[in-house]
């Protein structure tokens, strides 16, 4: 099966396909200069049964190379899933007279949507089964679930392919049957105060949310209004509601720029308006209180401010500052309740979250236990309320929610998620170090392992990392992840350039033409674990997904000697031919993430970057690479061609697998046992190939 996969990789005889000519290069290249020949382009064609075939092929050769490791896979199925309590709920939210909360039972792949009215003592009501409804379908998702504010309906999306395309259905609470409203191809929803009306966004065949629609509660698809329509290829649109639920928003969002719409909820019928019309670069999100909107906001201010506008005249001009711009300190978010106002920030690569009372003119920040952690707002639809409640969880803390009484500054702890099997966290480590990066800057590692481990260089590790959008790597707990502490595995988050750790500018130096900081502060990091001792490159694995699967391409390439083991999840590896391709999903839209190879400056800087055109003749580590054959962000083929580049190239005889999932997308399978079996999948190739079992 080996030799057959080579053979299909590198000799394209056996397709019956040949490399493009010369004359089929697209104009733009010619333009640009560049007449190089995309030699595994063939890959791009799923219709073609050769390429089914192709993919099934490399599929059969990882499953051969992988056999040896299935006793090693069910054991570490058996024991991520000893560590769950199968059996579940969470903390139920009150809305209203209204207690929502979800539940697992025992072999059961999803969860159940349930509520209870008057009191947690009531009757259980089930919303939805998630397990009913996915029974005759290999692959199921709910991509929103939103109930009317009248809690008579509710609305849900259906996924059964993995593309993140919706179908939009209406449930009645009274009578538990569905209506014969639906509607395809939808991204989000809203509710109108009647509970009549809905807001929804459909997707454009690049998969943009670009039109709202208002639908009436009855009536069928081809009779909703379109309210407005989205040209500019690079912005997405959303709908939302106020917590006050006075105010439903229309947003729209490109990568830096932002504009925003509204109107009250309860006049659905009537026109939006504008809070302030779109400026290239200016990002901005609304928080209702009483007559004003409270806006954070980057103008004349890298890591954002505090404003409060009237909502009658809600313009920039009229934008007072409530929170000025601080250097070391990035405002992420505002939220707020009728005394008072939350707000996020992060500073030094943490979360930290201040309470401002609207009364007493106060402010005060939550203390948390630990130096290294991760905080987020959860389970807040009430306005009338002093209780903020939160998530809690850092590397060695199982994820924790708390209710936060904003006056008297108690907490209560409502649940901890329960690890079975007897952990303990004080049998574990968790540090902040950083390494020193190529032009001098300090980059943050968060490390967890297990107490008493030596510093002898031996000891297997894993590195992650990500870098890109702004999205910052936060220290978060995993309980599958014991099955790698537990065998003296060290893991690490590289917080690199590209994310926002360490505030606006530390994104800003991950992207466009400064986008090669995120690698080499990686391999800095790479370096740094192995210089104080925690591991070797023979010892050290690295992983990354999506936009951290291109880190892991663009590190291999520059620094192969580096790593031992390389795990890359669906990685965004083709960024030059995607960039090049604007019919493709997401592509616009991430101009301003990248650059626009079509001016040539960006075209030679991700060009002298992007892990598929730099493959080289050299050695390379041992790699498994995967793929989701409906995967909407990151297509099928830019992992399958790095993969065919990659075996027609490297000069080691090192392994090399490619794993694609025929019937899911960018997020693999969607039952919870089955996302258990690719994590075993995943963590025995690591295992094994660093010669830890």
């Amino acid at each position: 099966m080996g030799k057959k996969v080579k053979r299909l990789a590198t000799g394209l005889q056996s397709t019956g396909m040949n490399p493009p000519s010369a004359a089929k290069i697209p104009k733009t290249l010619r333009k640009l200069g560049d007449v190089r020949v995309d030699e595994y382009s063939w890959l791009q064609d799923r219709t073609n049964p050769e390429v089914i075939r192709y993919l099934e092929a490399e599929n059969a050769h990882t499953a051969l190379r992988m056999r040896a490791t299935k006793s090693l896979r069910t054991k570490l199925f058996s024991e991520m899933r000893r560590r769950i309590k199968e059996t579940d709920l969470d903390v139920p939210t009150r809305v209203d007279d209204n207690y929502y909360y979800s539940r697992t039972q025992r072999g059961k792949q999803y969860a159940i949507f349930c509520r209870k009215k008057g009191s947690l003592r009531a009757t259980e009501e089930v919303l939805l089964d998630q397990n009913l409804l996915a029974r005759d379908h290999k692959y199921f998702q709910l991509g929103f679930v939103e109930v009317s504010p009248d809690h008579k309906l509710v609305a849900f999306g259906v996924d059964i392919r993995g593309d993140e395309r919706f179908t939009l259905q209406l449930k009645d609470l009274v009578t538990g049957k569905l209506k014969r409203d639906s509607v395809r191809d939808v991204g989000n929803v809203a509710w109108a105060a009647d509970s009549k009306t809905l807001f929804y966004t459909t997707l454009d065949p690049q998969h943009r949310p670009y039109k709202v629609f208002r639908h009436r509660v009855g009536d069928l698809s081809r009779r909703d209004v379109l309210v407005y329509h989205e040209e500019n290829d690079a912005f997405f649109a959303s709908v939302s509601v106020s917590r006050s639920r006075d105010y439903v928003f229309l947003g729209l969002q490109a990568k830096t720029t932002s504009e925003i719409h509204f109107l009250p909820a309860g006049k659905p019928l009537s026109r939006f308006r504008i809070v302030q019309r779109r400026r290239k670069h200016l990002e901005y999100d609304v928080e209702h209180h009483g007559d004003h909107f409270y806006i954070v906001h980057n103008h004349r201010a890298k890591n954002f401010k505090l404003a409060r506008a009237p909502i009658s005249s809600p313009s920039m001009q009229h934008w007072r500052t409530v929170i000025p711009e601080r250097k070391d300190v990035m405002i992420e978010d505002a939220s707020a309740f009728t005394n008072h106002l939350v707000i996020y920030e992060r500073t030094e690569g943490i979360r930290r979250v201040v309470v401002h009372n609207f009364a007493r003119g106060t402010d005060h920040r939550v203390s948390f236990p630990e130096q290294v952690y991760h905080v987020a707002e959860t389970g807040n639809p009430e306005f009338k309320t002093r209780v903020l409640r939160f998530a809690y969880t850092s590397l060695v803390t199982p994820m924790s929610v708390f209710d936060y009484d904003m006056d008297t500054k108690r907490r209560r702890m409502l649940k901890r998620t329960p690890v079975l099997g007897g952990y303990r966290p004080d049998k574990y480590v968790t540090e902040r170090i950083f390494a020193t990066a190529k032009d001098g800057k300090r980059v943050p590692i968060s490390l967890v392992h297990r107490k008493g481990i030596r510093h002898d260089g031996r000891n297997p590790t894993v590195l992650s990392g990500y870098g890109s959008y702004g999205l910052s790597r936060d220290p978060i707990f995993s309980s599958t992840r014991l099955s790698l502490l537990d065998r003296g595995v060290v893991f690490a988050i590289a917080h690199v350039r590209g994310g926002s750790e360490m505030g606006r500018s530390w994104y800003e130096a991950g992207k466009f033409h400064r986008k090669k900081n995120t690698f080499t502060d990686f391999i800095a990091c790479a370096e740094e674990v192995i210089r104080r001792r925690h591991t070797s490159p023979r010892h050290l694995a690295i992983t990354g997904g999506s936009a951290g699967g291109l880190l892991m391409g663009a590190v291999v390439n520059m620094r192969p000697d580096l790593f031992g083991v390389v795990v890359a999840d669906v990685p965004f590896v083709d960024v030059l031919n995607t960039m090049l391709d604007p019919g493709l999903p997401l592509t616009v839209l991430e101009y301003d993430e990248w650059g626009n190879p079509n001016d040539r400056r960006y075209y030679r800087y991700i060009k002298s970057y992007a892990p598929y055109e730099n493959v080289r003749r050299q050695a390379y580590p041992t790699m498994l690479v995967t793929a989701g054959l409906n995967d909407p962000r990151v297509s099928y083929w830019e992992p399958a061609k790095w993969v065919a580049r990659l075996r027609a190239m490297k000069t080691d005889t090192h392994e090399l697998l490619l794993k694609t999932e025929m019937g899911s997308g960018h997020f693999g399978a969607s039952g919870r046992y089955e996302m258990l079996k690719e994590i075993a999948f995943e963590y025995a190739f690591i295992l094994t190939r660093l010669g830890v079992l």
